[in-house]
């Protein structure tokens, strides 16, 4: 459909009151990205190239994500609440422009789909005024009802309004609608207050398009992709969807998951064939997993890369920035910030490395720890290729290790090493014969004559 042009205008005002939050509602995340994000992607890859949000008073932090997410959308502010079609009638301007295929969403539906919403402009391109998107709940109530007839709707029945008859019709309302965008305007002025509330509402549209003749269709969508988030208990359902589905993508594209419903992706996670992930491992966001890595059991990964055959954890944590080569290893309780691990090169465990390059097949051992800060600035340490870290050293940046240096366990390094030297940093070991025994013998002592 790219010889149509098209505009969605996201719906993203509502107050959220129900999450007991004063963050806007679409701004809680799924998988790490905010709610209206997951849409505003959806509706990216479904070919849409114009995006109108309709955003509440004080929403400043979901214009900012969109100001970022989307950079071309058109904010609108929604000062005043009196219904659907009130709040897409706010992109009223958006709509000056003419457009083939509008889509009206919302920014509280995550989980719907680029080919839903596919399917909703391509009935609009098959000659559909109006299309709106159904579902079939397990249990019906409270749902309007799509009352569709000889393959037409005719109208959104709400509950309180239904015939016994038209309450034991599963196909209810999702909320999703398309609209073709020629003579759309004229259609939503044309939708009246005339209910209990007061309001007008954007699903009278359909009545409105089949009183006056034109084509009015539904299409079907699964349950689970147009849930919406109202509480919080609902958003934790939607994400257990989420990552449902990206671990099933992540398996069927590939990748081992020992135990799938221990492992939690970002939005963004991306791993490729071969792959194998322990279980209870997090990603956060930024992840990039290369063939034949192995991600052992309770590791917490976030803006890291990992080439490669290279391993990790268990029980280690990798910031952004971290990027490990080939066949390197990141062990147990080891954390890596803004630092390249070369090829081969081994931190096994117990070992803080930040602010760092370490060469090519070079060894950190247990215990060290690479000073980054001063309080003020972070400073670089660099360890060379083939470089020997002693256990429990301090390497005090900025400091450069040489190629194939040692440096002595229990160090503490503060200049340069030159290439295949040696270096020491520690006080000389002093011994005090029979110092021990006597420490002892004044201790008792001095408790004799305490009794």
């Amino acid at each position: 459909m790219t010889d149509r042009s098209s505009l969605a205008i996201l719906l993203a005002a509502g107050e959220g009151t129900r999450m007991r939050s004063s963050l806007p509602k679409v701004m809680h995340p799924v998988a790490g990205l905010p709610m209206i994000g997951h849409v505003l992607k959806s509706a990216a890859a479904a070919g849409i190239d114009r995006f109108a949000i309709v955003a509440g008073s004080g929403a400043e932090a979901v214009e900012r994500f969109v100001g970022k997410a989307a950079p071309a959308s058109q904010i609108f502010i929604q000062t005043e609440r009196h219904g659907t079609a009130h709040a897409v009638l706010a992109a009223r301007d958006a709509l000056a422009d003419p457009v083939d295929d509008v889509l009206v969403l919302y920014g509280d539906t995550p989980l719907v789909t680029p080919e839903t919403i596919a399917r909703l402009r391509a009935e609009i391109a098959a000659g559909a005024a109006v299309v709106v998107l159904g579902f079939r709940p397990v249990d019906p109530t409270g749902y309007g009802r799509l009352l569709v007839e000889k393959g037409s709707l005719v109208a959104i029945r709400e509950e309180r309004d239904a015939t016994p008859e038209e309450r034991q019709i599963g196909l209810c309302n999702a909320g999703l609608m398309a609209f073709a965008g020629a003579g759309l305007l004229h259609l939503l002025a044309s939708i009246g207050n005339d209910n209990a509330k007061r309001e007008y509402y954007l699903t009278d549209a359909v009545g409105v398009a089949h009183a006056a003749g034109l084509p009015v269709v539904a299409i079907e969508a699964d349950a689970d992709e147009v849930a919406g988030v109202n509480t919080r208990v609902e958003l934790a359902e939607v994400e257990a969807i989420w990552q449902d589905r990206a671990r099933r993508r992540a398996m069927l594209a590939g990748v081992t998951l020992v135990a799938p419903e221990t492992v939690f992706f970002a939005h963004d996670t991306l791993l490729e064939p071969d792959v194998t992930v322990e279980p209870n491992v997090v990603f956060g966001p930024a992840v990039t997993v290369e063939s034949g890595a192995i991600i052992h059991a309770f590791s917490h990964l976030e803006g890291a890369r990992v080439e490669g055959g290279a391993a990790v954890g268990p029980f280690a944590r990798l910031r952004p920035g971290a990027k490990l080569g080939p066949q390197s290893k990141v062990g147990n309780f080891v954390e890596v910030k803004n630092a390249e691990i070369g090829a081969g090169a081994k931190v096994s465990h117990l070992t803080y490395i930040g602010d760092a390059h370490v060469g090519a097949e070079a060894n950190i051992g247990a215990g060290t720890v690479t000073c980054n800060y001063d309080g003020y600035d972070k400073a670089l340490t660099v360890i060379g290729e083939g470089a020997f870290i002693g256990s429990n050293s301090a390497l005090v940046a900025p400091v450069n290790i040489g190629d194939g240096a040692y440096v002595g366990s229990g160090s503490v390094i503060t200049e340069d090493v030159a290439p295949d030297a040696l270096a020491l940093g520690r006080a000389r070991q002093v011994e005090k014969p029979g110092w021990a025994a006597r420490f002892r013998a004044a201790k008792a002592a001095t408790e004799r004559k305490r009794v």
